[in-house]
């Protein structure tokens, strides 16, 4: 049976301060291209199509004219 030990984020930072500074520089490189990664998955997730029908409900029995006129007379 394999057990999963939780290792926190103290832990890592004692960890960091054994490594060597090419060693360090090499994590930060290996962080920031998994970062980019997954924030560019987080951004490609949605579309914009999502949003179709969104609000529908308030404009249900409203004259899309009418309202259009109703706003232009409030401009005077």
């Amino acid at each position: 049976m394999v057990t999963k030990t939780t290792i926190n984020i103290e832990d890592y930072i004692k960890e960091i301060d054994q490594l060597t500074p090419d060693e360090q520089l090499n994590l930060i490189e290996i962080i920031l291209a998994r970062l980019k990664s997954n924030l560019k998955k987080k951004l490609t997730e949605h579309s914009i199509m999502e949003l179709q029908g969104l609000g529908a409900h308030i404009w249900k029995n409203i004259d899309a004219q009418q309202y259009v006129n109703k706003e232009r007379k409030s401009w005077d």
